[in-house]
């Protein structure tokens, strides 16, 4: 097998960057579960409530999509690598999912992307260098707490908005998986104020992209 320098694997990483936060450039390899609904009646007002919804999970599947590709680069996880890969590549489905919906009602993705981007490639690409522990330690908390901010936004879009809803909770399956997977493979608990912190960067990426 070819063995790629650490030059090449920048060059593929940013390719991979450029692809991710470009609108449309990534296309999922599973069906959109929201094309098995009609689309609902809804309010302008639910409308924009349910864009801003599905516009902070396309944003929070660009941070996963940046926290794996950001590990790939320092981490080895040599037991559990194929999973990993596996789900970064669902993370791409509810990418995609996320942004033809957002693009359906009539709305735009966060212009704060290329930001959010960074500052995850960045933390995925620390945690992996501090060990394999460590980095399936992220993985499995920031799986937890978006596990958590699916459930909140299934309880705050509009019951009879079927296909955001279908959406939601395809993720959430998945995201329920990986976190699972993290923890099987031997993830380590992170500390509390690591946890918080989390919480905080979670919590003002939200209240700036729900509008942005």
């Amino acid at each position: 097998m070819r063995r790629y320098s650490l030059f090449d694997r920048l060059i593929t990483e940013a390719d991979k960057a450029l692809r991710t936060i470009s609108p449309g450039a990534v296309q999922g390899t599973r069906p959109n579960p929201a094309h098995e609904h009609a689309e609902s009646p809804l309010s302008a007002d639910e409308r924009r409530h349910v864009a801003g919804l599905m516009r902070i999970n396309h944003t929070g599947e660009i941070c996963a999509q940046a926290l794996y590709q950001g590990q790939a680069l320092t981490a080895r996880l040599p037991d559990v690598r194929a999973e990993m890969e596996q789900a970064a590549r669902e993370e791409e489905d509810h990418l995609a999912w996320c942004e033809e919906r957002v693009r359906e009602l009539g709305s735009h993705t966060s212009l704060f992307n290329p930001l959010w981007y960074a500052m995850s490639f960045g933390i995925g690409a620390a945690a992996g260098a501090a060990g394999d522990k460590w980095s399936l330690g992220f993985v499995a908390e920031t799986e937890n707490q978006v596990c958590a901010h699916l459930q909140d936004h299934l309880g705050r879009a509009p019951a009879q908005d079927a296909r955001s809803r279908a959406i939601l909770d395809r993720m959430h399956e998945d995201e329920e998986k990986h976190m699972k997977m993290a923890m099987a493979a031997g993830a380590a608990e992170l500390p509390p104020p690591v946890k918080h912190l989390m919480g905080l960067t979670s919590k003002l990426m939200t209240a700036l992209t729900y509008r942005v």
